[in-house]
């Protein structure tokens, strides 16, 4: 399944001054190795994407710290984060964040990326990368095992 094929990058903007630091997800609150977030120690101005529960965000500066994580609220984030929301019924949110959270995806995503001093990953890349097709049970199976495994 490409992931193009069952998910879109989130570009819906709200005004940053709606939200506050725990549901305001910036690169600098995302946690290295998949490790999560933390309260951002501010909210900006101006407008940022708004994101839902179940959206996963992916941070897009300096790729190789490994900065993903599962959006557990509403929120909005920096334009440095990506938000990809699956919106079709043939894939689990949860399984193509399992999916992502692979090195395999990392290696692909790194070694695309654009710039040397500070790194972007490459969208294009991300919408074309082609993750296991599994049927809703399978998929959800692999969910109910790695959350036994996984905090995220």
């Amino acid at each position: 399944m490409l992931i193009k094929n069952i998910s879109n990058i989130v570009n819906n903007k709200i005004d940053c001054n709606t939200l506050q630091n725990f549901n305001y997800i910036s690169t600098e609150n995302m946690l290295e190795n998949f490790g999560g977030i933390k309260d951002a120690s501010n909210v900006p101005t101006g407008k940022c994407t708004a994101i839902l529960k179940d959206d996963i965000l992916l941070s897009n500066i300096r790729p190789y710290f490994k900065k993903l994580w599962f959006s557990k609220l509403d929120g909005g984030c920096s334009n440095d984060v990506i938000a990809l929301r699956v919106n079709n019924k043939s894939a689990l949110s949860k399984y193509v964040f399992y999916a992502l959270s692979s090195n395999k995806f990392f290696d692909v995503y790194v070694a695309n990326c654009k710039g040397t001093k500070m790194p972007r990953g490459n969208k294009d890349v991300l919408l074309n990368y082609d993750i296991p097709t599994k049927s809703l049970f399978e998929q959800q199976h692999i969910v109910d095992i790695r959350r036994k495994g996984y905090a995220n």
